[in-house]
């Protein structure tokens, strides 16, 4: 299989990064995620595990070495500011969650990305020499860094603020997402949680 092209690593992290952007169903975003590998029975803990593993330490260092469409959903930040910070949601069913949970969190308006630099050379993990007992001829991904902006709004709370975040997104070969990591806010997701997120309230919100 042959390798991605800048332009077609571009255009795949600028068609994920759309759907948040027009807000489409989570359905429609998880289509952007790459699919179990062909081998897969359907049984196994990455392709149908509901909830984020946090006790496979040794699973997390080898899961990249399994090859195929091996899922990472990642936001950084400590579990204890938000749920859906600081944990591994892997396969379709935990990228589904991360989604949910978000979702379950926050609204968010305005959402627009002003900036993609893609790597070819990075290559999507696993698609190397990694892929032991796999077909060799899988050709390589590559990693797309975005910056994006949006104004958030904690749905409890009503609390709202402008925020600069940004994407690591990882594709195979067939330009679907292996790894997707969220670096963000993340204090004042917690201050806006608890309700003590001064001057950002919802009269600042712009008139719809």
């Amino acid at each position: 299989m042959s390798s991605l092209t800048h332009a077609q690593l571009l255009a795949a992290a600028r068609a994920f990064c759309d759907s948040f952007a027009q807000k489409r169903p989570i359905e429609e975003i998880l289509l952007h995620f790459a699919s179990p590998p062909a081998s897969s029975t359907g049984t196994s803990a990455a392709a149908t595990s509901p909830s984020p593993t946090s006790s496979t330490a040794d699973e997390g260092k080898t899961s990249h070495n399994r090859g195929g469409s091996e899922i990472l959903v990642h936001e950084h930040g400590l579990p204890q500011l938000a749920p859906f910070l600081g944990q591994d949601f892997r396969g379709l069913a935990g990228a589904r969650q991360y989604f949910e949970t978000v979702g379950a969190c926050l609204s968010y308006e305005d959402m627009r990305f002003m900036e993609f630099v893609a790597d070819t050379a990075a290559g999507g993990e696993g698609d190397e020499n990694e892929n032991e007992g796999e077909d060799v001829d899988v050709g390589k991904g590559g990693k797309v860094a975005v910056r994006g902006k949006a104004r958030f709004t904690w749905k409890d709370t009503g609390q709202s603020w402008d925020e600069t975040f940004l994407y690591i997104l990882c594709f195979d070969a067939r330009a679907k997402l292996k790894t997707y990591e969220v670096w963000a806010d993340s204090g004042a997701a917690y201050l806006a949680r608890r309700g003590e997120l001064g001057g950002s309230t919802r009269e600042r919100e712009e008139p719809k």
